[in-house]
Formats: C-alpha cells, sequence, structure tokens
C-alpha cells in the first residue's frame, strides 16, 4: 500500500493540518472574545484559564463542544 517513506509523509501532513484545525477564524470567535493576544482573540479571565475556560474548552482545556483545545494553539507553553 504505501512504503513506510510515504506513510511517514502522509502522517506528518496529517499532524501539521490537525495542529492548526483547533484555532478558529476571527469571524467564527464567541462574542465574549475580545481580547486580543497575538491575532488571537481570548475572553476575559484569560490569565486564569483553569478557572475560567474550562466551562467550554474541557477540564484540562483539550477541548469541548465546538470549542478548540487551547492546546492547539499554545501548545504545552502554560
Amino acid at each position: 500500500m504505501f512504503n513506510r517513506n510515504q506513510l511517514k509523509g502522509w502522517l506528518l501532513l496529517f499532524a501539521v493540518l490537525f495542529a492548526f484545525s483547533g484555532c478558529k477564524d476571527d469571524d467564527e470567535r464567541p462574542s465574549n472574545h475580545t481580547i486580543d493576544k497575538g491575532g488571537r482573540f481570548h475572553a476575559p479571565g484569560l490569565f486564569e484559564p483553569m478557572a475560567n475556560c474550562t466551562g467550554c474548552h474541557g477540564s484540562n482545556l483539550t477541548g469541548g463542544g465546538e470549542a478548540p483545545s487551547c492546546l492547539s494553539c499554545h501548545g504545552q507553553k502554560w
């Protein structure tokens, strides 16, 4: 089917596409996400994400419902 190098290439492509899929365009953001940080908009309380963001982004910030994982844009920076 695929040789090893082709498979690695496809896996890398899917990983890159998945990594960027969580970052929404600004016109798709919730209306309360008004604070611009590096071109991405966040809701008030962004400096305490475990207290303020888990309701939508999941208890461990890995996404919930339509809210993306915070890690898809931020990685493990926290």
